[in-house]
C-alpha cells in the first residue's frame, strides 16, 4: 500500500527532506505545504543580492515548486497555511490561502519542518518603518524597496551573528556608514574569544564602528531617521537599521498537539541511532 507522507514547510528542511524521502520510497506520495510562494532559494546569498553582488533577484531562487514537483514527483502546495496538526486522527487542518478554504489532509507519516522566525524583542520603538529583519525572500525585497527608494547614508546593524557581519559587509560596501551593536563582549560568539579578535581588528579596519557590550535600549524615530538609543547612552541616528538578533523555533504547531517541547522551545526528539 502506498504511504502518503505530508511536510510542513519548505526551504531547507522541508525540500531537502522531501528530495531525500522520495530516493528512499519511489511510490509514497508526498507533499509539501509551504506558507510562503518560495520552496527553496539561497538564504547566505540574501545579504549579497542586497548588496549588488548578486545582481539577479531569480539567482537566490534555487528550485521553483513547478520544477522540484515535476523532478521529485511531488505534491508541492505553496501559499497553504497548515493550522492544526490533529494527531488522533492523523490529518493536518490547512488554509489555502489563493482560494480562501479550509480543508483537512490525511497522513501516514508526518515531517515537522516550521523553521524559526528572527527574534523582535519587545523593545520600544522597534516597530519603525526603517527597522528590518532578513530572513526569507519577502524580507530581502522590502530591503531591497527601502534602500532604492530612501537612499540611506547610515545603518545601525543589531547584532553580530554571522547574518549581522554579513549585512554590515554589504552596507558598507554600498557606501553607508555602519555601526554594529551587541550584547556580548565579541562577534561570533561561537568563535573563541581570541580568535574574535582578528575580526574586529577587520571590521574596525574597514571602517565600521563596533559597539559591544552595549545593548540597545529603545529606538526613537522621526523625520524619516531612527536613533538607536544603547544602555550606555550611546545615540547611533540611522537612515536604515538591520536586526540581527537571532531566532526562535516555530513551534506552535507542534506544541498545540501536545508534542513535548525543551526549554529552548524546540521540539525534543529521540537520540540519533
Amino acid at each position: 500500500m502506498k504511504k502518503k507522507i505530508l511536510i510542513i514547510g519548505g526551504v531547507a528542511g522541508g525540500a531537502s527532506t522531501a528530495a531525500r524521502l522520495r530516493r528512499l520510497d519511489e511510490k509514497a506520495e508526498i507533499v509539501i505545504f509551504e506558507r510562503g510562494k518560495n520552496i527553496s532559494f539561497a538564504n547566505c546569498g540574501l545579504p549579497y543580492y542586497i548588496g549588488n553582488v548578486i545582481k539577479e533577484r531569480d539567482d537566490l531562487l534555487l528550485q521553483t515548486p513547478e520544477s522540484m514537483g515535476q523532478r521529485f514527483d511531488l505534491d508541492i502546495r505553496v501559499q497553504h497555511i497548515v493550522t492544526a496538526i490533529n494527531r488522533d486522527e492523523k490529518t493536518l487542518s490547512v488554509h489555502d490561502i489563493v482560494k480562501d478554504r479550509d480543508y483537512k489532509e490525511k497522513y501516514d507519516t508526518l515531517v515537522i519542518s516550521t523553521g524559526s522566525s528572527p527574534v523582535r524583542p519587545p523593545i520600544p520603538g522597534i516597530d519603525a518603518p526603517n527597522i528590518f529583519t532578513l530572513w526569507n525572500i519577502p524580507d530581502t525585497d522590502a530591503v531591497k524597496s527601502y534602500m532604492d527608494i530612501h537612499r540611506p547614508q547610515k545603518a545601525v546593524v543589531v547584532g553580530c551573528g554571522f547574518i549581522g557581519i554579513e549585512m554590515a559587509e554589504n552596507l558598507h560596501e554600498q557606501g553607508l556608514d555602519v555601526h554594529m551593536v551587541d550584547i556580548a563582549d565579541q562577534v561570533l560568539p561561537s568563535l573563541d574569544f581570541e580568535m574574535a579578535q582578528y575580526l574586529h581588528r577587520h571590521i574596525e579596519g574597514k571602517g565600521v564602528k563596533l559597539n559591544l557590550e552595549d545593548p540597545v535600549d529603545h529606538f526613537v524615530y522621526e523625520n524619516n531617521a531612527t536613533t538607536v538609543i544603547t544602555k550606555s547612552g550611546k545615540a547611533l541616528k540611522a537612515d536604515i537599521v538591520m536586526l540581527s538578533i537571532g531566532v526562535r523555533p516555530n513551534s506552535e504547531l507542534a506544541k498545540d498537539a501536545g508534542i513535548e517541547l525543551n526549554k529552548m522551545g524546540g521540539i525534543k526528539v529521540s537520540s540519533a541511532c
